[in-house]
C-alpha cells in the first residue's frame, strides 16, 4: 500500500474515533468547545506521533530482540505517560487557559485507548518506521478532524430548539451517530479498508 493510501485510510476511511469507536471518552467530553476540541486535537497528535515512533523502536530493537514481548502493554503505556506528563507541564506552564479547559481529559490522554492502540496496530500490521509515522499522522488528524467536526456541530446545536428530553449527551450520541453513518461512505472510496 502506498504512503498516500495508507495516511487516507487512517486520515479518513477508518477513522479510529468515527469507524473504530476508540478515544470515544475525549470525543464526547472536549467537544463541547471548538478551541478545547483544537487543543486536545494537537496534544493527541504530538502524543500520538512521538509514542508511536518512540515504541516502534522500543518494540523493535529492545523488545524483540531480548524476547520481551509480553511487556510491550506495560513499555508502551511507560512512554505514553511520559510523553503527557512533559505536555501537562508545558500547557500548565506556557498555556494555563487550555491547561485548565483540558482539565481532567488531559491526564486521561495516557490512558486513551486511542494512543495505545495506534501504537499496537502499528506492531501488528508489521509497519515500517515510515509507515509508522504516515498511520500515525493520519489517524492523530482523523481523530482532531473528528473532535472538531462534533465541536462545531454541539456549538450549533446548543442554539437549536432541542426538546429537553434529548439536550446533552443524547443528541451528541445521535450527533456522533449520523457523524459514523456519513464517514461510512469513505468505505468504498477506492476500495480502502484495513
Amino acid at each position: 500500500m502506498s504512503l498516500f493510501l495508507l495516511f487516507l485510510s487512517a486520515f479518513l476511511v477508518n477513522n479510529i474515533v468515527l469507524m473504530r469507536f476508540l478515544g470515544l471518552c475525549p470525543f464526547f467530553g472536549v467537544s463541547s468547545k471548538l478551541d478545547t476540541a483544537v487543543g486536545m486535537g494537537m496534544s493527541v497528535i504530538f502524543v500520538m506521533v512521538l509514542s508511536s515512533v518512540i515504541t516502534w523502536f522500543l518494540y523493535q530493537y529492545i523488545l524483540m530482540p531480548l524476547n520481551l514481548v509480553f511487556l510491550r502493554t506495560a513499555a508502551f503505556i511507560l512512554v505514553i505517560a511520559s510523553l503527557v506528563q512533559f505536555l501537562e507541564i508545558y500547557f500548565k506552564k506556557a498555556i494555563p487557559g487550555l491547561y485548565s479547559a483540558l482539565g481532567i481529559f488531559l491526564p486521561l490522554i495516557t490512558t486513551n485507548c486511542t494512543i495505545l492502540g495506534v501504537a499496537f496496530l502499528n506492531i501488528d500490521y508489521g509497519h515500517s518506521l515510515i509507515q509508522t509515522l504516515v498511520y500515525s499522522i493520519g489517524v492523530s488528524l482523523g481523530f482532531t478532524l473528528a473532535l472538531v467536526l462534533m465541536a462545531g456541530i454541539r456549538m450549533r446545536i446548543d442554539t437549536a430548539p432541542v426538546p429537553d428530553a434529548m439536550k446533552g449527551l443524547p443528541i451528541a450520541f445521535i450527533t456522533a451517530s449520523l457523524m459514523a453513518l456519513a464517514f461510512l461512505g469513505f468505505q468504498g472510496f477506492l476500495g480502502l479498508s484495513l
